[in-house]
């Protein structure tokens, strides 16, 4: 028995190199086996082949390594046919690659059974050529395997070079996307945690910068096409940043090795997406500081506030609106092997950047601010409404938990900047007491749940509440439906009738509830006043009495 290994390439401190040897078919390719035939495991070519083993003993299996392929004239089976079955499994959970075997001298041909078992474990059999030395297949195979080998190491070391240059360069994304396409002749692309492109060459029409895409295991589609890919994370420490991915995946070795340029590139991607990541926080942080000034009226000089603006790409020089946008569950997931939740002020960014890239949008601890563009002409209000419906939805979708969100009325002046973004709060938080999680609510929208609002101590308004309503403010089924009784009443404007259709009441229940009411509340019906006040008192139970945001 002779084991011949192909050379370890293996660096000290240094990944090793995902394929070290050959795909089996391609070992069959080679010259001196040219005549060999495949009896049985055709599906298992593929296999890797990183050294060659002569069977000289019946007990192989101690000896015998993985990715092994193993030569054998017959001899050392004579007379055990009965158990090469047993063999064929025991070499494949060893995790060899196949044997090649010489019929006709101690061998006249291999039973059914066994041709079959290696069939269904995709275990290769090959018939070599009678004429042919073991010898001669052994110098040819660990020729072509150190051969391959050599270009395959050096190749990987001039991707590595070429890589880490854009590094040195200082240069970006861009760059790194361009040199890979050119390196590895496919479309490549880097993308975000989110899969949307952040860079990429060679992608066809139709996809673009800023893109989302759908990446499963070992396919990307791209404009509603399913194209072969592969990928690589981007990490840096416990954080993924995103995945690098080169199209029309490369078989075999050629896979093996286009995945190690990615892995190289995604090093250099960690790199650049760490420093761009470093540089947007103190950027942020900027623009925090220039945003609260701008809420909180404290920015003396606007000339310099504008400047500032311009920096960051903001447009403050127009009619704008403010948006204020909160998670309706806050909680970060638990921790264990929860995915992180995807930054919530990307996700809102990018749609209100398509259609207004000089928007401002500021995360602050438990909420997003924009000041955007305010939506023209006689239907703006309506535009803005459907805006951030629209908004809400997608962040939604992608966030995988509600988002709520209060729109302010337009402002043409930075002075008027505060007073915008206390109508947009006011209207988010109103908006998800009436409405629940995922409310979009417009300041103008609120009525009389505006004048509400300025009262600044609620529990003057929970007063005002319990001393017209009485029992009727009780927290009891017969409470709550007895003012639902009273509030649809109230929307018909007394008729009666109509109540009554709309509640699906007999009119004479319908009466005999309101003498109810009214003996708990007083004669509502004849007096405008007092009717008022129950009104209002039944909205500031739907406000469920709000309590003002605490002060940044």
């Amino acid at each position: 028995m002779r084991d011949v290994p192909s050379p370890d390439t293996t660096v000290r401190g240094a990944t090793p190199a995902l394929v070290r040897g050959q795909r089996l078919r391609d070992v069959l390719a080679i010259p001196v086996l040219d005549g060999a035939v495949v009896l049985a495991g055709r599906e298992g070519l593929d296999r890797v082949v990183e050294r060659l083993n002569v069977m000289e003993v019946p007990d192989i299996v101690p000896w015998v390594k993985p990715a092994e392929f193993l030569l054998t004239t017959a001899y050392p089976l004579h007379g055990q046919t009965d158990r090469l079955a047993e063999l064929v499994c025991e070499l494949d959970e060893a995790g060899l690659v196949g044997i090649g075997i010489k019929l006709g001298r101690y061998l006249d041909e291999l039973p059914d059974d066994v041709l079959e078992v290696a069939d269904e474990r995709q275990f290769p059999i090959v018939q070599l050529p009678p004429d042919i030395a073991f010898d001669e297949i052994l110098t040819e195979v660990l020729s072509e395997i150190l051969q391959a080998q050599t270009h395959r190491l050096e190749r990987s070391e001039r991707i590595h070079r070429a890589l880490l240059q854009i590094v040195l360069d200082g240069d970006g994304l861009d760059r790194l996307a361009t040199d890979l396409a050119d390196i590895l002749d496919a479309p490549t692309a880097v993308l975000d945690a989110t899969d949307h492109v952040l860079a990429a060459a060679r992608l066809p029409d139709g996809v673009e910068v800023g893109d989302q895409v759908a990446l499963r295991d070992d396919e990307v589609d791209l404009g509603g096409e399913a194209l072969p890919a592969t990928s690589v994370p981007i990490s840096a420490g416990h954080q993924l940043h995103g995945r690098v991915v080169a199209l029309r995946r490369r078989e075999g070795g050629e896979a093996a090795l286009d995945r190690r340029a990615l892995e190289h590139a995604a090093t250099v991607a960690a790199l650049t997406r760490t420093k761009e990541l470093e540089l947007a926080a103190i950027e942020a942080r900027y623009q925090s500081e220039l945003m609260h000034d701008l809420l909180s009226g404290r920015l003396t000089h606007w000339e310099d506030g504008l400047s500032r603006a311009k920096l960051f790409g903001w447009d403050l020089q127009r009619r704008l609106i403010v948006l204020v946008a909160q998670l309706d569950d806050p909680e970060e997931p638990a921790g264990g092997d929860a995915a992180p939740r995807i930054p919530f002020a990307n996700t809102l960014a990018r749609p209100i950047h398509d259609r207004d890239p000089a928007a401002a949008v500021v995360r602050f601890s438990d909420e997003v601010v924009v000041l955007t563009g305010a939506f023209e002409g006689d239907h703006g209000r309506d535009q803005a409404e459907q805006f951030v419906r629209d908004l809400c939805r997608e962040t939604t979708r992608q966030l995988g938990t509600s988002v709520s969100v209060g729109l302010g009325r337009p402002v043409t002046e930075l002075e008027d900047v505060p007073r915008a973004y206390g109508q947009a709060i006011a209207a988010l938080r109103i908006g998800r007491n009436l409405h629940g999680p995922g409310a979009a609510v417009h300041f103008d929208r609120l009525g009389a749940y505006r004048l509400l609002d300025l009262v600044e101590d609620p529990s003057e308004l929970a007063d005002f509440a319990t001393e017209i309503l009485g029992e009727l403010a009780g927290d009891t089924e017969t409470a709550r439906d007895l003012r639902r009784t009273l509030r649809v009443l109230l929307e018909a404007n007394g008729n009666v009738a109509a109540a009554a259709r709309r509640l699906h009441f007999h009119y004479n229940t319908l009466r005999y509830r309101i003498e109810k009411i009214e003996g708990i509340v007083g004669p509502f019906t004849d007096d405008a006043t007092l009717r008022l006040d129950v009104h209002l008192a039944l909205l500031i139970l739907e406000m469920h009495a709000a309590t003002r945001p605490t002060e940044r």
